[in-house]
């Protein structure tokens, strides 16, 4: 094989990547606000306060809501994930050995967006849960009273991530778990994902504290939480003669941030207690 990558398979390859990375790469993505194709290091999402109607007077002057609008700063960073490819191995030619690669590498940025998001939604200041107990009917009610108290809409736009062991203790819980509750849902196969009162639940191995006894779940509103991207998720590939091996590297500039404190809370439970049997 020549010593420089055919081209025809660096596209090739680069769109593999790019599947497998909106298919799989994450599972979050989807549930905050995104701003894309981003110029420069920064950029910034509008948060917007709550406006106040009044009256007036016959043929009287509207009086104006004067709504702030905060410009919250998103910082971007550049991210890697690269491997070397022997020369003899099949991924040059074989398209199932490729793909193997090309989800590594993907998957890999991933797990660094939602990384990233995480962290943005761990700056929110609304908890309920004291790390005493696993996950129970009452710490997740409890978790959307507070989005209501806040005056979050419930709008379809609520999300939540529970890890593993949080995930199976809600199953527990007969409303969550059985479809007269959450009903006959196609998305629960296909992603493992369930509605039920109004907040779409996925399970999530990236949560802070997992199986520890201080563990974090999380559930927000769409809006609360913005992700921008300055590039979308790239692929290079060269060759390298002292190791005889091609070098195949995964490239992404992306960044989080918390817009809206009062649209997150952290679910905060023991990841090591028993599951209720």
């Amino acid at each position: 094989m020549s010593t420089s990558v055919d081209q025809s398979f660096i596209k090739d390859y680069a769109q593999d990547v790019h599947q497998a990375f909106q298919q799989r790469g994450s599972l979050m993505l989807n549930a905050v606000r995104r701003k894309n194709e981003v110029k420069g290091s920064s950029t910034s999402f509008q948060k917007v306060g709550k406006g106040v109607a009044t009256t007036k007077a016959r043929h009287g002057k509207i009086t104006p809501m004067n709504q702030d609008h905060t410009p919250i700063e998103c910082t971007l960073s550049d991210y890697y994930a690269g491997d070397y490819v022997d020369k003899l191995d099949e991924a040059k030619s074989n398209i199932d050995e490729r793909m193997v690669i090309a989800n590594g590498g993907a998957w890999a940025l991933g797990r660094k967006s939602d990384e990233l998001i995480i962290s943005a939604a761990d700056a929110t200041t609304s908890s309920v849960g004291d790390y005493t107990t696993g996950i129970t009917r009452t710490l997740l009610l409890q978790a959307l009273e507070a989005l209501n108290g806040n005056d979050v809409p419930n709008d379809g736009q609520r999300f939540g991530f529970l890890t593993p062991r949080q995930w199976s203790a809600a199953l527990t819980i007969n409303e969550f778990s059985s479809a007269d509750y959450v009903g006959d849902q196609p998305w629960v196969k296909a992603f493992g994902a369930r509605t039920w009162l109004g907040v779409t639940w996925m399970q999530h191995t990236g949560l802070y504290g997992r199986g520890t006894t201080q563990t974090k779940g999380l559930v927000w509103h769409k809006t609360a939480i913005g992700h921008a991207s300055g590039a979308d998720i790239k692929a290079d590939i060269w060759w390298n003669g002292e190791r005889a091996a091609h070098f195949i590297n995964h490239m992404m500039s992306q960044g989080a941030v918390l817009i809206d404190v009062d649209g997150v809370v952290e679910i905060r439970s023991d990841d090591t207690a028993a599951i209720p049997v």
